[in-house]
């Protein structure tokens, strides 16, 4: 990170140079540490120059020039989704810097760090990645700015940018330009996108209007015909036909041979034998400039882009901006087993650089003792970026090697307790599973494994899990193994075995999970399951709990104003989150990140789930801060600062005779003459005359909630009975 330390070192310069918007943190958890040790690895000299002043290029330069290339990245987060909350207000704090101080990143970090590079050292090639360039490849909506936007290679300039993780073509690309390869000439990496004139010679390109057209399409061979009678999808014809119109009929299907191995060799086989048919086929998406001014064309774009995530069976995709191209090649193949152990087992300090003195830094305090045991989502849940930057592909670790994890932090992790925070990853139980049929994986376009059912090919057997939770609990020095990443639950019940190892040995008191919903509408537009999955999980989780002598609670966590979400939808869910005793302290208001489906429902209103034609249907959505306010208010109804605008929508939908009052199946109390009062002088009318309520009447003061006055007692006033009355200059004062 300085000159000094590469003078202890011996090195006269860098290779490689990483630009990050994080501060540099040692740990598996931080993208940098580990591009940075995996690169170590492969013998490169690898600076790191962590949140630099972008105002000018000296920061910059700060470790000299790099022999090969720069490589630039936001961080752990987009920059935009870093500094601004889903209101677009200004954060003034950031959890990955040190004493969570704000502003130490620009907005659009990934543009930003690149032109300063660029202007630091002329000729040097710039490669960005990471999540904020992964979610920006394509032209793409843009909250923050209420518009689509260009690829973010044309903002930036960059010379190349990897999506997804980053380890394999990173390192063939680190190699071939050590070998004096020019950056432009580098255009066949899986996960690699870049800006080019034309189509690269030899491949053949094809309308995105044959792969997803707008009608019917005649259906042509769907992996899931052979799927067992147990499945549900296998028995709704009109569904399989359904997913089936969604595949391009110019591709061939692969044609997979027989075992010659155990299962295990055969799925340790190299992706690149498995992919033939459409190695050399290219889709072209609607322009920039079309996506831009027409959200049909947008919506279709994106069905078009999220079908080709298939590391197997994906095609490259094109897409124009005005004379120019962005060029995006098929995903990364997925690491295997050894390969990610590798990755996590390289030697990662896994504190802070020794820089940043006593200064704390949130983001490692919170993940300092948790240990990541997988990679990648099949969820699909459409609000989520995970599977638009990890893959749907579950990679996950050994069992030995987080084992190993374990025993390196009880030796380097300061003041180390005993307690793993978390065994988990973008979800705590999908730990080794996967497609159980080759044939299926090969060629899937389904966006989710586990949606609208959980598919039959699917491997639901949480025996590996359970394995490692033991074996974690078994290690010298070991107090307790917590698990805090959210549990698919919907999965969980598939097998109560994991229910009761779960709750009875990995959860402090309270377990999240994330429901988002409970209501129809909302729910299929997430792509989540319905409450009966949840009831079933509750009921065991309480079971196993009670058995284990525990007292334990689920904590879900809700999501307001999300596309097809109306206001009666947020009524339903607050009655039944009171009828539930539920308050939610934390309410996370829908945030439409680029590129995710969510977004793009936000964006056009348009379906963007089913085959985009012209009379498809169009999404609810709650735009606007008055009714993203609302909805937010309304999953808070415990809050006397949320009532006034829970009445008047109330009042608005002709429900205030059935939910505003005192019964028990009310929803909010009605107004107390002390809230009419301040109504009115924030209007600047006079104040009521006569006798009022006590100014913290029916709100909660020292957890108990005061009695409400009746219309002509006497509060209590400096500990006497006696009517309380405000002059006007007393009220305004």
């Amino acid at each position: 990170m300085s000159r000094k330390e590469m003078k202890q070192l011996g090195w006269d310069s860098c290779d490689i140079i990483i630009v990050t918007g994080d501060a540099y943190v040692d740990h598996p958890s931080f993208g940098m540490a580990v591009i940075g040790r995996m690169l170590e690895v492969q013998g490169f000299r690898v600076g790191i120059i962590a949140q630099p002043d972008w105002h000018s290029k000296d920061a910059f330069m700060e470790l000299g020039k790099p022999n090969l290339y720069f490589g630039v990245t936001a961080g752990n987060m987009d920059s935009m989704i870093n500094r601004y909350t889903a209101e677009r207000r200004l954060r003034h704090d950031d959890a990955y810097t040190p004493n969570d101080e704000g502003g130490k990143r620009p907005d659009r970090a990934v543009a930003a760090y690149t032109q300063r590079c660029k202007e630091a050292y002329k000729g040097i090639p710039v490669i960005i990645g990471g999540i904020e360039a992964s979610l920006r490849r394509i032209a793409h909506y843009d909250y923050w700015s209420d518009k689509v936007r260009q690829s973010v290679l044309f903002d930036a300039k960059a010379d190349l940018l990897i999506y997804g993780n980053a380890e394999r073509p990173l390192i063939e690309i680190s190699h071939r330009i050590a070998q004096g390869d020019d950056i432009k000439t580098i255009t066949d990496v899986r996960g690699s996108a870049f800006l080019t004139n034309s189509a690269l010679p030899g491949w053949t390109g094809i309308d995105s209007r044959s792969v997803d057209k707008p009608g019917k399409i005649d259906p042509i061979y769907s992996p899931y015909q052979d799927l067992s009678e147990k499945c549900d999808t296998a028995k709704d014809e009109s569904y399989v036909a359904d997913e089936a119109s969604d595949i391009t009929k110019t591709a061939q299907v692969i044609q997979m041979t027989p075992h010659k191995g155990t299962p295990q060799e055969e799925r340790e086989k190299r992706w690149e034998e498995k992919s033939k048919a459409w190695s050399t086929t290219y889709i072209n998406l609607p322009t920039f400039e079309q996506v831009k001014e027409n959200k049909m064309l947008y919506a279709h774009a994106s069905r078009i882009f999220h079908q080709e995530v298939n590391p197997t069976s994906a095609k490259a995709l094109m897409q124009k901006h005005g004379s120019r191209a962005i060029w995006l090649n098929p995903p990364a193949t997925p690491l295997e087993e050894s390969e990610m152990d590798g990755v996590f087992g390289l030697p990662y300090a896994r504190v802070p650089h020794p820089s940043y003195g006593d200064a704390k830094i949130p983001a490692y305090d919170m993940i300092k003792t948790s240990i990541n045991i997988m990679r990648g989502c099949f969820g699909g849940c459409t609000f989520c970026s995970i599977t638009e930057h990890e893959g749907r592909i579950i990679q996950s670790r050994s069992q030995e090697s987080i084992i190993n994890e374990i025993e390196d932090i009880k030796l380097k992790v300061p003041g180390f307790t005993g307690v793993i925070s978390d065994l988990g990853g973008p979800t705590a139980n999908m730990y080794k599973l996967r497609c159980k049929s080759e044939k299926a994986e090969a060629t899937c376009r389904k966006p989710s494994c586990v949606w609208p059912t959980i598919c039959g090919h699917l491997d639901t057997d949480h025996t590996p899990t359970i394995e490692l939770y033991r074996a974690a609990r078994r290690v010298p020095g070991i107090k307790k193994v917590l698990i805090a990443s959210g549990v698919r639950y919907d999965l969980a019940i598939k097998d109560p075995e994991y229910v009761k190892e779960l709750a009875t040995h990995h959860v402090g008191g309270y377990l999240k999970i994330a429901p988002e919903h409970t209501e129809e509408g909302p729910l299929n537009k997430m792509m989540k399951p319905g409450m009966g999955s949840y009831d079933k999980f509750k009921e065991l989780f309480d079971h196993y709990s009670k058995l284990a002598g525990k007292k334990q609670y689920l904590i879900p966590y809700f999501i307001s104003a999300h596309p097809g979400t109306t206001d009666m939808d947020m009524i339903n869910l607050a009655m039944w989150l009171k009828e539930n005793d539920f308050k939610l302290d934390q309410v996370q208001n829908f945030y439409p990140s680029p590129l995710a489906n969510a977004t793009t429902l936000y964006h056009t209103e348009i379906d963007s789930l089913r085959n985009v034609k012209r009379n498809s249907k169009s999404v609810s959505i709650p735009k606007g801060t008055i009714q993203r306010r609302l909805h937010k208010a309304i999953l808070r109804y415990h809050d006397p600062d949320n009532w006034p605008i829970i009445r008047e929508a109330l009042i608005k939908m002709g429900l205030d005779k059935t939910l505003i009052g005192s019964k028990a199946t009310c929803l909010v109390p009605k107004e107390t003459r002390a809230e009419v009062m301040n109504r009115n002088a924030k209007k600047g009318k006079a104040p009521l005359k006569g006798k009022v309520a006590p100014k913290n009447q029916g709100k909660v003061v020292n957890n108990k909630r005061t009695p409400k006055a009746k219309f002509g007692s006497k509060p209590a006033t400096n500990g006497k009975q006696g009517l309380t009355r405000f002059s006007t200059n007393q009220f305004q004062k």
